[in-house]
């Protein structure tokens, strides 16, 4: 369940209760009459099934309540109530698979945003990174990836693309170009740095590295579990059980990749530099591709559902607080 905070106008208050009235899953209604002051009007409060949450926050827009007042979404960890399981139940399909738009374009643009912390990770990540396809050590490639903050700005990228929210999009991939950039030349003057202390050398570059030379040397497979991957990252994100982000993180070759191409660029080895960037490349189109179809497939199969988000006339409605 998720649970609604809303100031409304108050001659807008009435369309919005016959709205929350309407809508399948909803309950726990509560009105405060003139109880808002900044900005002024009524607050409005209910609980709302997940499943329903995102076709009444979309009705609530179209009233304009997000400019004439606000709307505010939390998550309801426990929730002791009949009427909460009976609202559950009315409401079509399972809590896990609905995708509330406005939540995951929330949660993306904080993700997605170019900050310092976000550059920072990015810089650290590749330069742990660095040190793995050097020493050839895979549980620093691993620990390279999980660290990596890229995915945010790659499900930006999908979900401006899918809401047409172009701005979004916009951002999401200034931060990835812009992150992965500064992060390859930190990891070149890193790169050269450790040389000159005699930690790397351009041996250790050319010598084998069976645990890591699938770094820069891109196959079909390479693409293919990006595309399984970034399915299952946009999954993760839109369902309310998420936890297969960090899996999808260590099964992608992107901060490697960087990582590789920076050290070979420091040692002018072009093959590997060129190979590495293909990697890299291959990697983010196949998220990007992937996830984005994913959204697509996940609204159309919601939309099937909209026509059950509303009480049919004469159809008992749950008893308001």
């Amino acid at each position: 369940m998720l649970h609604l905070r809303m100031i409304t106008p108050h001659d807008r208050t009435d369309e919005v209760l016959a709205l929350i009235d309407k809508t399948v899953g909803t309950t726990h209604l509560v009105v405060l009459t003139g109880a808002a002051r900044n900005p002024k009007g009524d607050l409005v409060l209910c609980d709302v099934a997940r499943e329903a949450a995102d076709e009444l926050l979309a009705e609530m827009r179209t009233l304009g309540i997000d400019k004439s007042g606000s709307i505010a979404v939390e998550n309801i960890d426990l929730s002791i109530s009949k009427r909460a399981e009976q609202a559950e139940e009315e409401a079509p399909g399972e809590a896990a698979d609905a995708v509330v738009w406005e939540q995951l374009a929330e949660a993306t643009h904080e993700e997605s945003t170019l900050t310092i912390t976000y550059i920072a990770f990015l810089i650290l990540a590749t330069m742990i990174a660095a040190c793995g396809v050097v020493l050839d050590n895979a549980i620093l490639i691993v620990g390279a990836m999980a660290v990596g903050p890229e995915f945010g700005p790659l499900a930006g990228i999908c979900t401006g693309l899918v809401q047409r929210a172009p701005r979004l999009a916009a951002r999401s991939l200034v931060a990835l170009l812009v992150g992965f950039a500064v992060a390859i030349v930190a990891t070149t003057v890193f790169s050269l740095v450790m040389d000159s202390l005699g930690q790397f050398d351009q041996g250790m570059l050319k010598n084998p590295r069976p645990n890591t030379s699938f770094i820069w040397q891109p196959d079909p497979f390479s693409f293919i579990v990006a595309l399984l991957a970034g399915a299952a990252g946009v999954l993760s994100l839109t369902s309310a059980k998420s936890g297969a982000l960090v899996g999808v993180a260590i099964s992608v070759t992107t901060v490697p990749a960087a990582a590789n191409a920076a050290v070979a660029l420091s040692y002018g080895e072009v093959g590997q530099m060129w190979g590495s960037a293909a990697q890299l490349l291959l990697n983010l189109l196949g998220i990007i591709l992937a996830g984005t179809l994913t959204l697509i497939g996940w609204k159309l199969l919601w939309r099937t559902q909209q026509g059950r988000m509303t009480r049919r006339p004469g159809t008992p409605q749950l008893p308001k607080e």
